[in-house]
């Protein structure tokens, strides 16, 4: 009994003298970050915030144990270094940018930033701020991600030093102020880009015409609501890796390359709202993996027809093409899309018949085909009808009817008359109903009137007959 005290009082012993021993050294627990850093990236964040800011003394360990949200760092030898910055009101305990925010240049001295992100920050347009910086190129080997976002106060060009951050991978200016320039050759040497999203801002001239030589791994690119001018240049068909293409709401113009046709990858393809010509049948040929295509308000002309094969767009969910100047008839090719959701063939100069097979797609909700010249008759069934409500629309084509197949006068299609052969069979019919009423109560009156009169024979014979005989009968009975 006295051996096993012995041994449990070693044993605790041993665990206090490990427990005091681990806690007693410091440098496993925390560790250091460089002085010059914490001091950049204090200085960085008062131009953000403000210069009544006093960060050292609210976060005197940004990456230890007063952290900063927004804030992330990596352990690079041993020592702390910022790796994220991402400001903005996304958090509740988010820092909240100045008025007068602006980029400082201490920002350029946090060497092993890999990620930045800015969103709705620089918001005041008396006191804007603007990109422009010669030292962007510090950031060349590390940064992987810039993105600014919802900043009304940011304004100025794209400078062209963002072309020396050769490792950048994801580049998004989306719904800022950036004016009075193009977009920047340089952005050419970003050839570890994957995704280009420069939307919603007020960039003018022409889409670099190299800019799809060197962008091989380009995922997504986005020059949306813009007024980018000019064609869209060939180059574009050599991102072979790309995705996603939005060019919608520009003022780009001329004819789509056939290079175009080479994007086999492609899965959406946005040029909505241009003034873009021709060529869109001719670039569509490749895309075997496209889903949506949107391309209205263009005139672009061209003749459905021209576009045989629309079976092998296997994967087409969505297809725009309302207010083109497209001619030719629907072609009956276009019901084998099984995947087919959304059709628009609005506003064009088209003309033949509508296939009744477009309500046996299994996905399709919503079918436009109003203000053409559509002839003949519609013939889907009322169930179609019922199904999509105002999500067909088939008015504006005046030869154009329905069949009157369906009972319910509340599901057929808005703005389209009845067939007229239809009209007459209807009153055809009601008039042969009408007929056969009247007969029926021709008959019915004759039947009325035939039993009367036999009735009132039978009240003669009783008074002529009967009575005389009666009477006998009585003076007979009383003798």
């Amino acid at each position: 009994m006295g051996g096993f005290k012995a041994t449990t009082a070693l044993f605790m012993l041993t665990l206090c003298k490990s427990f005091f021993s681990v806690v007693s050294e410091p440098d496993v627990v925390t560790a250091p970050m460089e002085r010059t850093e914490q001091e950049a990236l204090h200085a960085a964040l008062r131009g953000i915030v403000g210069n009544g800011w006093n960060g050292s003394e609210l976060y005197p360990d940004p990456c230890g144990w007063t952290p900063i949200q927004g804030v992330s760092c990596d352990l690079f030898e041993g020592m702390w270094y910022v790796t994220v910055l991402n400001i903005g009101p996304i958090y509740d305990n988010s820092l909240e940018c100045a008025n007068d925010a602006k980029l400082d240049e201490h920002l350029f001295e946090l060497k092993h930033l890999t990620s930045i992100s800015f969103f709705n920050c620089f918001t005041s347009t008396d006191r804007p701020a603007t990109l422009a910086s010669d030292n962007w190129n510090k950031l060349a080997t590390s940064l992987r991600a810039l993105e600014f976002r919802s900043n009304r106060g940011l304004i100025g060009t794209i400078p062209s030093t963002l072309g020396s951050l050769t490792n950048l991978e994801s580049l998004v200016l989306i719904e800022n102020a950036l004016n009075n320039g193009e977009i920047p050759r340089e952005l050419d040497n970003l050839f570890n880009l994957k995704r280009l999203s420069l939307a919603g801002n007020s960039l003018s001239g022409p889409i670099p015409s190299t800019l799809g030589n060197s962008l091989s791994n380009l995922l997504i690119l986005d020059l949306s609501r813009n007024s980018l001018t000019g064609p869209v240049p060939p180059s574009l068909g050599n991102m072979h890796s790309l995705l996603k293409l939005d060019l919608s709401y520009n003022c780009l113009n001329g004819t789509l390359p056939n290079e175009l046709s080479t994007l086999r990858n492609l899965t959406l393809l946005d040029l909505r709202n241009n003034s873009i010509c021709g060529g869109w049948l001719q670039a569509l040929q490749g895309m075997v993996s496209i889903q949506e295509v949107l391309l209205s308000n263009n005139p672009m002309g061209g003749n459905l027809m021209a576009f045989f094969e629309w079976k092998i767009l296997i994967n087409l969910t969505t297809l725009d093409l309302s207010n083109l100047s497209i001619t030719g008839e629907i072609p009956e090719s276009m019901t084998g899309l099984r995947r087919l959701r959304f059709l628009a063939l609005d506003n064009n100069y088209i003309t033949g018949s509508v296939s009744a097979e477009f309500a046996d797609l299994p996905c399709i909700n919503s079918l436009h085909i109003s203000s053409n010249n559509l002839t003949g008759e519609l013939r889907f069934p009322e169930g179609f009808y019922k199904k999509m409500g105002r999500r067909f629309a088939a008015w504006n084509n005046p030869n154009l009817c329905y069949n009157a197949s369906s009972k319910s006068a509340g599901y057929v299609p808005l703005g389209v008359d009845k067939c007229e052969h239809e009209k007459e069979n209807y009153i055809s019919i009601t008039s042969e109903e009408n007929k056969r009423d009247k007969e029926n109560r021709t008959a019915n009156s004759d039947r009325i009137a035939s039993v009367g009169r036999s009735a009132a024979s039978i009240t003669r014979f009783k008074r002529v007959i009967l009575a005389p005989l009666l009477s006998v009968f009585l003076f007979v009975m009383l003798l």
